[in-house]
């Protein structure tokens, strides 16, 4: 029987165009013959902080002990894991593990476009730049040292930044 564009088969639903859900959804298998379009840009993970706080949307995070997330700190930073996503216009798409990091969360994006806090004082950044972490706390600089770079890159601009610091939309490509 259909109603409201809502069709119940065999215990299931099956919906015919937009559906949205308030509250939890527990199902064993969801399966889609179609595509799946997610109207924001990065996929996230929650991990807790090394310390507790907050950290801000944009901010560039390197691994602490126990798996635990703080800001970065040091250029060119091997540990380096993602960027706090929520920053500026975009927001996660899918967020892994919620609950799971212990604490309080913080949503690190992990691949996708993200805003990214980017330090140019030293360096403009132009679009197509490997961004690393920075000795600002917190931020992304142009990756121009290609030997220290491999393995601390948080990812690729999207936008220039000529000067000074700001909030630039970047693609996050761990490497």
């Amino acid at each position: 029987m259909a109603q409201n564009g809502v069709v119940i088969v065999n215990g299931g639903l099956g919906v015919e165009g937009d559906l949205g859900i308030a509250g939890a959804v527990n199902a064993r298998d969801v399966n889609v013959t179609g595509d799946i379009r997610l109207v924001n840009a990065d996929c996230a993970e929650e991990f807790a902080l090394e310390r507790g706080g907050t950290v801000e949307p944009g901010t560039v995070m390197v691994l602490g002990e126990a798996g635990r997330l703080r800001p970065s700190d040091v250029a060119y930073d091997r540990r380096v894991a993602g960027v706090v996503s929520g920053g500026g216009d975009y927001r996660p798409g899918i967020i892994l593990g919620e609950g799971s990091g212990g604490g309080a969360p913080v949503a690190l994006a992990l691949i996708g476009r993200v805003a990214c806090r980017v330090d140019a004082t030293r360096e403009p950044v132009a679009v197509g730049d490997l961004l690393t972490t920075s000795d600002l706390p917190g931020h992304a600089m142009k990756a121009s040292d290609p030997a220290r770079a491999f393995g601390a890159v948080v990812g690729k601009a999207l936008a220039p930044l000529e000067r000074g610091t700001d909030l630039v939309p970047i693609l996050v490509a761990l490497t």
